[in-house]
C-alpha cells in the first residue's frame, strides 16, 4: 500500500474519532429567541412558601399504575410521577421490546436496593382494592424516569415528572391529596389559598407507553409551568447524547425543531409549541397538550451532582462514572392563563419508529388530516449525521429484510457487510486493478527517481508519463477506504439512534450488546484507552487487517528496499494497531461491521489478484 494511501486512511480515521469524542453534539437545526437565562439552584430552596394540603399528613406517599408496558410510580408530592420503569422483554411479558443490558446487571449486583422497582413501599389496586406494599421487585425494569439513589437523600421532589412549578411559590413539593384511585387510574388534588389544582392521569387502552392527564387549575395560574422531569443516562460509544425537541405547527404541517441544550435555564417565548420531547438517545418523553397553550417553553440544565445517575453506583472505588459528566436536562410547557381544564397526552418508553408510527396511527385523523408525528422525536445522532443519515437509512432497512429472515442483528450487520461489499465489486476492483498497475510500476518509478533526484519537477514530469502511458493512477489506492467511508459513518451513528439494537445480543456471553463493545472479562482499575474491560473484536480486526496488509504487499528484499519503501512497510505494520486503539471502545456492532468488511476486502483482493495475474494486467 502506498505512503500516501496509509497516511490518508490513519488521519481520516484518526479526525473522525476526535471529531466524535471531543467536539460537541452538532446545534439545533434553528434557533429561538431567548429572552432569559438564568443560573440554576442547586438546592431545594423555598420560594416563598410550601403549601400542604390539609387532607394529607405531609408525609410522602407513592402510588403504582402498571401493565405490560409501564410502570408509573406516582408521589403525593407534586401528585406528579417519581418514577417511569420500563419492563424488560421476557417471557412473562412478551409485548416489551426491552432489553436488559450491562449497566442493568452490575447495578443489580453493587446495589439491590437501588436495582428495586419501585424504590420506596407502594399502594397498588389488586383484585379491586388497594394493597400496600413494602417492597418492589429486584432487577426487571429499565429505570427510564428515576433520578433517586437509596443513600442520597437529597433528591428534590421539584424534578418528578409531570410536575407543576410556579415561578413565585414552591408548589413544587406540595402535598397532594390522593382522592380517587383504581387499576388503571388516579387523581390528585391541591388546594391553596391562591387555587386549586386537580390531576387526573389514566393509562391509555388505546397505545402502548402512552397515560392521559386532565387538569383542572382553578385560581392564580399566569406562572405555571409543567416539566417533563430528568431522564436517566443512556451512553451510546462511551458517551450520552440527551436531546430536546419541540414540534410546532407551522403552514398546518409539524415544524420539528432541535433545542439547544441549556447551560442553566433559559425561557423562551417567541414560539406556539405542539408538543416538546426530552430524550437520551434510546428513550424519551413526550408532553402533548391537546387543548391551546400559552406560547413559549423552557428548558433547564440540572447539575449531575444534584441528579446523579444510576451509572454513579458503579466502580465507585475508582470514579468510573463521575456524576458531574452526566448532568440532567428538563422541559418545561407554560400553563399560565388557562381559560379551562386542559387534557395532555403523555407518551413515555422507547424511541423505536415502528412503536412511535403506531402511535402516530392510533391518534390521527384522515377527515381532519390531524398526525401528532411523534415518528419525528426520534433523532439521528452524529455529527456527520447530514452525510451519513441517508446511508444509515439504506442500511437499516435491509438490515431489517435480513432480521426477518434470521432472527439476528448480528447475523443481519454481516450480512449487510456482503452486499455492501458485492455493490460496491466494480468500483473496489477498478482500485485494485490500479494498486497492481502501480505495484508493477515501482521498480520503473524507484529508477526515474534515483536518476532525476536532484531535479524535482523532471521527476514530476516522467512520474506523469509513466501513469499515462501505463493507465496507473496513484490516487485510486485510497479509493476503496474513501468510498466505504460514508457507509462506515452511517454504521456508526446507526449503533447510536436505533433503539432495535440496544441490548441486542449476538453471541451471549460475549457480544450481549451491539451498541455497546464486547466483553470478555472485566476489571475494576481504568487502563488509558482500554478502559476497564477486554474488547476481543477490535483485537481481532486488528489482526484481520495486519495479515491483510503482509497478504496484499509485493514481496521483496528488505536489503533491496529504498528508505522510502523501508518506511512504507513500517507503517503498513502500524496501521492495524492505530485502527485497533480507536476501534478498541467502539460497539460491537461496528467492529463486527468493520471486521467483515475486512474480511470480504481481504476475499476480493485474493481474488483480483489471481485475475490480474492471470490476464497479466
Amino acid at each position: 500500500m502506498d505512503k500516501r494511501n496509509i497516511l490518508f486512511i490513519i488521519l481520516l480515521a484518526a479526525s473522525f474519532y476526535l471529531i466524535q469524542f471531543i467536539f460537541p453534539p452538532q446545534k439545533p437545526l434553528v434557533q429561538q429567541k431567548i429572552v432569559t437565562e438564568k443560573k440554576i439552584d442547586t438546592q431545594d430552596s423555598a420560594k416563598q412558601k410550601v403549601y400542604r394540603s390539609t387532607s394529607n399528613d405531609g408525609k410522602e406517599k407513592f402510588y403504582v399504575l402498571e401493565n405490560e408496558f409501564q410502570m408509573l410510580v406516582f408521589s403525593t408530592k407534586g401528585g406528579a410521577i417519581s418514577e417511569i420503569n420500563l419492563p424488560f422483554k421476557s417471557k412473562s411479558n412478551p409485548k416489551s421490546i426491552i432489553n436488559s443490558i450491562e449497566f442493568d446487571k452490575e447495578i443489580k449486583e453493587v446495589s439491590k436496593k437501588n436495582a428495586t422497582f419501585p424504590l420506596h413501599p407502594y399502594m397498588i389496586y389488586e383484585n379491586d382494592k388497594q394493597v400496600d406494599k413494602q417492597e418492589g421487585t429486584i432487577g426487571g425494569y429499565y429505570p427510564l424516569l428515576r433520578r433517586e439513589l437509596i443513600g442520597n437523600d437529597n433528591i428534590a421532589k421539584k424534578y418528578y415528572a409531570f410536575n407543576i412549578s410556579s415561578d413565585f411559590q414552591d408548589i413544587e413539593n406540595a402535598n397532594y391529596e390522593v382522592t380517587k384511585f383504581d387499576k388503571d387510574s388516579i387523581e390528585f388534588k391541591l388546594s391553596t389559598p391562591s387555587r386549586t389544582i386537580i390531576k387526573k392521569y389514566t393509562l391509555s387502552n388505546k397505545a402502548p407507553y402512552v397515560i392521559d392527564m386532565d387538569l383542572n387549575v382553578s385560581g392564580e395560574n399566569k406562572d405555571l409551568w409543567i416539566s417533563s422531569g430528568v431522564l436517566e443516562v443512556e451512553l451510546t460509544s462511551g458517551r450520552s447524547d440527551p436531546l430536546l425537541k419541540i414540534s410546532e405547527i407551522k403552514k398546518q404541517k409539524n415544524v420539528i425543531e432541535k433545542i439547544k441544550l441549556p447551560k442553566n435555564t433559559t425561557t423562551v417565548e417567541n414560539i406556539y409549541p405542539d408538543w416538546v420531547c426530552n430524550s437520551n438517545s434510546f428513550f424519551g418523553i413526550i408532553i402533548d397538550p391537546l387543548n391551546e397553550i400559552s406560547n413559549g417553553y423552557r428548558s433547564k440544565q440540572i447539575p449531575g451532582e444534584v441528579l446523579p445517575s444510576r451509572l454513579t453506583l458503579i466502580n465507585q472505588r475508582h470514579n468510573a462514572y463521575p456524576a458531574k459528566k452526566y448532568p440532567g436536562y428538563e422541559i418545561f410547557l407554560p400553563l399560565k392563563n388557562l381559560k379551562s381544564n386542559i387534557k395532555f397526552r403523555f407518551f413515555s418508553g422507547p424511541l423505536a419508529k415502528n412503536v412511535l408510527v403506531a402511535i402516530d396511527d392510533v391518534y390521527s385523523n384522515a377527515i381532519t388530516g390531524y398526525n401528532p408525528s411523534y415518528v419525528k422525536a426520534r433523532s439521528f445522532h452524529g455529527i456527520f449525521a447530514f452525510i451519513s443519515e441517508p446511508f444509515a437509512k439504506l442500511m437499516f432497512s435491509i438490515m431489517q429484510m435480513f432480521h426477518k429472515l434470521t432472527s439476528s442483528w448480528g447475523i443481519s450487520i454481516i450480512l449487510l457487510t456482503l452486499v455492501l461489499r458485492v455493490m460496491l465489486y466494480p468500483l473496489n476492483a477498478w482500485a485494485i486493478k490500479s494498486q497492481g498497475k502501480m505495484q508493477e510500476l515501482q521498480p520503473r518509478i524507484q529508477e526515474l527517481q534515483n536518476r532525476h533526484a536532484k531535479d524535482p519537477q523532471k521527476l514530476k514530469m516522467e512520474m506523469a508519463t509513466l501513469y499515462r502511458q501505463k493507465g496507473a493512477n496513484p490516487l485510486l489506492g485510497c479509493f476503496p477506504m474513501f468510498i466505504q467511508m460514508p457507509f462506515f459513518i452511517g454504521m456508526f451513528d446507526l449503533l447510536k439512534t436505533t433503539f432495535e439494537l440496544r441490548g441486542a445480543s449476538f453471541i451471549p456471553g460475549w457480544i450481549n450488546n451491539l451498541t455497546a463493545p464486547d466483553n470478555i472479562f472485566t476489571w475494576d482499575y481504568p487502563i488509558p484507552i482500554i478502559g476497564t474491560g477486554l474488547h476481543l473484536l477490535p483485537i481481532i480486526s486488528g489482526l484481520v487487517m495486519f495479515l491483510q496488509t503482509k497478504f496484499t504487499a509485493k514481496k521483496q528484499d528488505v536489503s533491496q528496499m529504498s528508505e522510502k519503501q523501508r518506511q512504507q512497510q513500517a507503517m503498513s505494520s502500524i496501521f492495524p494497531v492505530v485502527f485497533t486503539l480507536i476501534f478498541y471502545s467502539m460497539p460491537s456492532g461496528l467492529n463486527l461491521y468493520f471486521l467483515f468488511s475486512n474480511i470480504f476486502g481481504w476475499i476480493q483482493q485474493w481474488h483480483m489478484n489471481k485475475y490480474i495475474k492471470n490476464k497479466k494486467i
